[in-house]
């Protein structure tokens, strides 16, 4: 790899030759970390938009179902440079969304390393424009390491491409997948008494996911000029501390704190990996982030951009909307068998969402196999140990929830707001999908799915999920205490449904609207031994 004095030797100046800059170019998009949070989002606001756009992926494998049929998908690695020859042909704008920050000690040189490979290549090309997501802090500050290394890559990005960088040094990005912002809310669910070292006073101007994506997408109409610096951020300076408190009064949480004036950065990210074991490996670097400033002190992005960023509560309340609809529109088929891991106690972790997921193949159409589904409840029952569920009702109803007295509104008809017992009809696509939210008294809220899909060539395969969202220790408490239970009453469950899936479509009668017929698949028809999904998702 160059040095940048080697670079200078090769090139009289790191500017590129006017006949590059200038050459005509359709306005083709190169994005980088299109597999990550930022670029994920980034990928899909390009995209809806009609940007003539490239993805580079390490493994473009990854992306494979995700991208638009018109993007391109390239494979490349910033720490191989010979992987990017041709990848910046015909790039006009390029987004650098890499960092290395989960890769160990090293990632500083990494970074380093990285940057450079992807300038020079950048430069070759004659690429007019970069977009680089840094972090916020002052210069003059002695910075952690993470912070440090954005702002070198920054620099080098600058000296080494001859193009026109756009740095945005961002504080704290709150969004439904942010790392920062998981971290707050694991911590804040899991812990009803938290030990708040000095540190988490650290004052810091949180932002918004979608005002991120509206800086970094309106960076593309910017006129040419000299390379900028612009800190983004929300209108109000928040610490840590302050994001744990309005995540938990949104939701309802009361949580203790207990102000220390120890616990070290390292001290607390040894805790940290403890408390929430997925952040084990980099909770190190992000803590000690956390006792540098990150507030906006230039008013730049506010005279060269039309983003207005929203404060706080509004970006936690978005947040907070935007995983319960994915979660209302994640089909589990797809997101626990794409996972591939096996069964392990305690069911399936998705986020902070406990599930108890299995699925059985059976060889029957997808209408017959939806059959007693949708049938579910009231006079019909659950097609195993009802008199559990009638216990559960009534232990319901003792504490002030509506039990199984409620019914349903018609035995085999159902629309979205139904009430089926101390269920709620949320999700209900005829012979395919139905998702039931509990109005039982529960310390979190919970959800039963059903999702029936054909198989190749015939028959189809049920999946059923049971589903929870905790509120607290007591929540996991609940989770795990029943958990045996569910293992003996969700696995009835799931054979009760293919018995009278079978019974149904065997004996069909008059005037039975919403039981199709069967056809021959159903004088054939054998259950398979149910599959249930395990692992952390």
């Amino acid at each position: 790899m160059s040095s940048p004095s080697e670079l200078t030797d090769s090139h009289p100046s790191a500017e590129q030759p006017e006949s590059r800059r200038n050459s005509d170019r359709r306005r083709r998009v190169l994005l980088t970390g299109a597999t990550g949070y930022v670029g994920g989002r980034l990928r899909r606001e390009l995209e809806s938009r009609g940007v003539d756009l490239r993805c580079m992926a390490r493994r473009p494998e990854n992306l494979v179902g995700r991208v638009d049929g018109k993007t391109q998908v390239v494979q490349g690695d910033v720490l191989a440079p010979e992987t990017l020859e041709g990848v910046f042909d015909g790039i006009d704008t390029a987004y650098y969304l890499i960092h290395s920050m989960g890769v160990g000690e090293g990632f500083e040189a990494d970074d380093r390393r990285a940057a450079e490979n992807f300038a020079h290549a950048a430069w070759r090309a004659g690429v007019r424009r970069i977009v680089y997501l840094g972090g916020l802090g002052n210069d003059e500050d002695d910075l952690s390491s993470h912070l440090r290394s954005r702002h070198e890559v920054g620099q080098i990005l600058k000296r080494d491409s001859g193009a026109q960088v756009i740095e945005f040094r961002a504080s704290i990005i709150i969004g439904s997948g942010s790392l920062s912002f998981e971290l707050v809310r694991a911590l804040v669910r899991k812990l009803p008494v938290m030990i708040w070292p000095k540190w988490v006073s650290t004052k810091a101007s949180p932002i918004a996911i979608r005002d991120v994506l509206a800086y970094l997408l309106e960076a593309l109409e910017l006129p040419d000029g000299p390379s900028k610096i612009y800190e983004i951020g929300g209108p109000e300076a928040v610490s840590y501390g302050g994001i744990m408190e309005e995540y938990a009064r949104q939701r309802g949480l009361r949580r203790f704190t207990i102000r220390v004036p120890f616990l070290s950065p390292r001290i607390s990210s040894l805790w940290l990996g403890l408390v929430t074991p997925v952040y084990a490996r980099i909770g190190r670097k992000l803590v000690e982030g956390l006792v540098n400033p990150t507030v906006v002190s230039d008013d730049a992005a506010d005279r060269d951009f039309k983003v207005k960023p929203c404060g706080v509560r509004e970006a936690i309340a978005r947040a907070i909307e935007k995983e319960n609809r994915e979660m209302v529109e994640t089909r589990w088929s797809d997101a626990l068998s794409s996972s591939g891991r096996i069964a392990k106690w305690g069911g399936v972790s998705f986020g902070n969402r406990l599930l108890d997921a299995r699925q059985v193949d059976v060889a029957l159409p997808p209408a017959c196999a939806f059959a007693p589904i949708v049938r579910l409840g009231g006079d019909s029952g659950y097609y195993y140990a009802d008199w559990l569920w009638r216990v559960r009702g009534w232990m319901d109803l003792v504490v002030g929830g509506v039990g199984l007295r409620r019914g349903r509104r018609h035995s085999r008809k159902l629309r979205v707001g139904d009430a089926v017992d101390f269920w709620r009809v949320e999700v209900f696509e005829p012979d395919h999908r139905l998702r039931l939210r509990a109005e039982m008294k529960l310390p979190g809220r919970g959800w039963l799915e059903y999702e029936v899909n054909p198989k190749p060539g015939g028959g189809a395969t049920i999946h059923q999920t049971a589903e929870f969202d905790p509120v607290g220790l007591f929540g996991l408490v609940y989770w795990y205490s029943v958990w045996p239970l569910h293992q003996f009453v969700f696995k009835g469950m799931l054979r009760g449904v293919v018995r009278e899936a079978h019974a149904l479509c065997l004996d069909q009668k008059p005037g039975d609207d919403q039981t199709p017929a069967a056809g021959s698949l159903a004088e054939t028809a054998a259950e398979s031994v149910p599959e249930e999904a395990g692992g952390r998702v």
